[in-house]
């Protein structure tokens, strides 16, 4: 995959920008402004400040269904999914109801035997363990055969579910998404571990209300958010407001040790001190290593790792899950070569034809087809959906493919399969998911017809400017606001995420030396051009290292402290290195 150029664009500033106070230095206002903070009030990330759970349609009957669940100590079974949100949306609905006297157990479905969500297959092996209230957690909100096969074995279904649904909802006992037509609820960008969340709170207040329950243990809700941070980030939901407040608060706990064992351990064995807790390390140090579970194996391992009170026990299983991520980065770096050479076979002309980039390859593993197409998407800045076998020893015609969607500003990924199944409804056995983000089914005979339908698609919603990737900075930094102090200011200052995302900034810098780490990383010099002053950088996974850096560039960047032997020292963490004349 060739070196794509991209556009640099500073973020807009608005007209009437507000006051944030003057506790708050310039340098960080300029950054809050331009992510659409207009008063110091929106940056209270207090619990007090939480959405309103009054507005969730659904709750009332949630609730009743699980207070008679109490009341008569029946039998719950939890059914998640097997990325990092369901996994903690399944260990805090799990615990919390444990603690709360409820005889609750849970089940997650190995993907490569039984897909996504609550099928007729999975109730069916649910019923072997004769639960009379199935719950489930982000997902649900597409299983209408599975919560009908449910109900026809007289077991009741409370669908928790955040993704969005499809014309037709389930005939569930109470359907909780702040998607679903008719809700109100103010954070329509609430992860699964959100939604169960505030249901179980709910439940909590709701126990304290009922005298026949008053001899149930008393629960702390804010003791589970350590698992709402994780999921929220993990899952890459918008950090709106009120994801903000939760994930600030559940890192606020992590870093003074008030988390899961299973989380400490995870923060451990990828050498991550806990105090210095970043959201940024959720996404891309603690989710990789749980979905590494649900990608490679069965996500119960993961779920386990949450859910263990002993540390040692939680050490352990936190190896497990570190190995098996090792082994999914080498699957990864595989497939990632096999892409190339497929892209590379297109010829140059044939790949800029592709608008929607659709690949395939029977050798694929269909747990990580989902990075690959990220991978894809980055590199390309196209639309991208990666295929695999959906059983890896079939190869006939008729068989299925799993694919995993990804894609870039401006096309609603969901919608846009949606409008490949209205125009093709032979194409698209099912799909579901968001605008950048999509999981789908089709026939292997139908790999060509689909992405011919999906490109057209894609043509006609982008423009040829959509495919010039954008990579907004909040400007130049002074060189006094490169401190060591400033520094640390900005990554507390968050939590950033997606659609509120880490601060970044460019300057032109003369590249005064330049080192090849591990075939793959830059290690840099820089100097800024107008004062001198000099800078430490590297850039991971660099376009660079196959020929020498220019001498002077434009470079967009991430400022970091760097620790090494006792030693810190401020670093620029390179995104993007443009040549200058």
């Amino acid at each position: 995959m060739t070196r794509v150029t991209k556009r640099i664009s500073r973020r807009a500033m608005p007209d009437e920008p507000g006051t944030l106070g003057s506790d708050i230095p310039a340098f960080l206002q300029r950054i809050y402004l331009a992510r659409g903070i207009r008063s110091a009030a929106e940056l209270e990330l207090r619990l007090q400040h939480l959405a309103d759970n009054s507005r969730l349609k659904g709750l009332d009957a949630a609730i009743e269904l699980l207070l008679s669940a109490l009341r008569e100590q029946q039998r719950i079974l939890v059914v998640g999914d097997f990325d990092a949100d369901g996994a903690t949306s399944t260990a805090l609905c799990v615990s919390a109801l444990r603690a709360m006297g409820g005889h609750c157990d849970y089940l997650v479905p190995n993907r490569f035997e039984y897909g996504y969500g609550l099928t007729p297959e999975i109730v069916e092996l649910a019923a072997t363990l004769n639960p009379d209230l199935i719950i489930t957690v982000d997902n649900g909100i597409a299983s209408v055969e599975g919560v009908a096969a449910a109900q026809a074995r007289g077991i009741k279904v409370l669908v928790t579910d955040h993704h969005l649904p499809g014309d037709t909802l389930p005939d569930a006992e109470a359907i909780v998404n702040p998607n679903q037509p008719g809700c109100e609820f103010l954070s329509k960008n609430a992860a699964g571990v959100g939604v169960i969340f505030y249901v179980l709170s709910s439940l909590h207040s709701a126990i304290r209300k009922c005298v026949d329950l008053a001899h149930l243990p008393k629960v702390s809700m804010a003791d589970y958010l350590d698992l709402v941070a994780l999921g929220t980030v993990a899952d890459l939901v918008p950090l709106d407001r009120n994801n903000r407040i939760l994930v600030e608060q559940g890192i606020r706990r992590m870093r003074v040790g008030r988390c899961r064992p299973g989380i400490l351990a995870l923060l451990a064995v990828a050498q991550k001190d806990y105090r210095q807790l970043r959201s940024v390390d959720l996404g891309f140090i603690v989710g990789p290593r749980l979905n590494a579970a649900g990608r490679l194996d069965d996500m119960s391992l993961g779920i386990e790792c949450l859910l263990t009170n002993d540390p040692l026990e939680a050490r352990h299983l936190a190896q497990q899950l570190d190995d098996l991520n090792r082994q999914r980065k080498g699957i990864e770096e595989e497939m990632k070569r096999d892409a190339e050479q497929q892209l590379a076979g297109l010829g140059e002309l044939e790949a800029e034809q592709q608008w929607g980039v659709c690949l395939y390859d029977e050798n694929w593993h269909q747990g990580v087809i989902g990075i690959l197409a990220s991978r894809i998407k980055e590199k390309l800045h196209r639309p991208a959906i990666v295929f695999a076998p959906a059983d890896p020893a079939a190869t006939a015609d008729d068989d299925l493919l799993k694919g995993s969607a990804r894609s870039i500003s401006g096309l609603h990924m969901r919608d846009a399969l949606d409008l490949v199944a209205k125009r093709h409804p032979e194409l698209l056995s099912k799909f579901g998911g968001h605008a950048m983000a999509a999981g789908m089914t089709i026939r292997c005979a139908d790999f060509h017809a689909f992405a011919s339908a999906f490109d057209a698609v894609v043509r006609e919603v982008l423009t040829a400017d959509d495919l010039t990737a954008t990579l907004y900075t909040d400007g130049e930094l002074a060189d006094s606001e490169l401190s060591m102090a400033a520094i640390e200011m900005l990554q507390l200052a968050g939590p950033w995420g997606q659609q509120f995302p880490e601060p970044r900034f460019d300057d032109e810098f003369h590249v005064v030396q330049s080192k090849v780490l591990k075939e793959r990383h830059l290690k840099l010099v820089l100097s800024r051009a107008e004062s001198g002053q000099l800078y430490d950088a590297i850039q991971f996974n660099s376009d660079w290292v196959r020929q020498p850096p220019p001498s002077r560039a434009r470079v967009v960047y991430r400022p970091d402290i760097n620790e090494f032997r006792g030693e810190r020292k401020v670093q620029l963490l390179v995104d993007y290195l443009e040549a200058l004349n």
